[in-house]
């Protein structure tokens, strides 16, 4: 008997593409420079707000996207590496695709606070680079354009990787769950509240961290 599931509310699945679609913009206006460097740091400003959203939204949203229903002790991804794992590890995040998870939460808010301070003494410079030494100009500015991009660039492929392999070796369409929000599983799971409510709760908390961002950005640059 077979089992559909909600796994992944609507908040979370706005976050997720609409992170993909400002990730691939940031990497091409990065690329072109000059006058779509505008749109980059508009870009940056939106991954910031909804990193922020994220961060709240893993402690308040639905069962699965809860950072508590990822979040597994290291014999627990050995069990499931060795092929022993707990059937419910594979419903939301299995505890090998947490790892991505979390890191590319961690790598892209660091990304994003590198380039606030980064100034490419052309056109370009983040908001805060001119309330920060030097020093710190020079590390956060190397270290956006020269590891941060890379790193982000090698997660994302690993990310991709993951999905082909699940899609082609143990038939698990994982984007089409991030599309509709639903798995259907060999046995029962709890469901993730995506209620009328819930979603209102999701668009405050936007709502409020975009204005937050906005608000400090705007006083930054004033």
């Amino acid at each position: 008997m077979s089992h559909t599931v909600r796994v992944w509310d609507a908040p979370t699945r706005f976050f997720h593409w609409a992170l993909v679609v400002c990730v691939v913009g940031l990497v091409t206006t990065a690329q072109i420079g000059g006058a779509a460097m505008q749109w980059h740091f508009r870009l940056g400003y939106s991954v910031l707000c909804l990193l922020l959203f994220r961060l709240v939204w893993g402690f308040v949203g639905g069962y699965w996207s809860r950072f508590r229903a990822f979040l597994f002790s290291p014999a627990q991804v050995l069990r499931y590496v060795r092929g022993r794992g707990e059937p419910q590890m594979s419903v939301g995040h299995n505890p090998m695709g947490s790892s991505s998870v979390f890191a590319l939460l961690a790598f892209l808010l660091l990304q994003v606070s590198s380039g606030l301070m980064s100034d490419d003494e052309i056109a370009a410079a983040g908001p805060l680079a001119r309330y920060v030494s030097s020093e710190w100009v020079n590390l956060a500015t190397f270290y956006h354009r020269n590891v941060g991009k890379l790193v982000l660039l090698a997660l994302v492929a690993t990310h991709l990787v993951a999905i082909a392999f699940y899609f082609f070796k143990r038939h698990d369409n994982l984007v089409k769950a991030m599309l509709t929000g639903d798995k259907t599983l060999p046995f029962a799971a709890q469901s993730s509240d995506d209620s009328g409510s819930k979603r209102l709760l999701a668009l405050a908390i936007f709502v409020v961290v975009s204005v937050l961002v906005g608000a400090v950005v705007s006083r930054i640059d004033a």
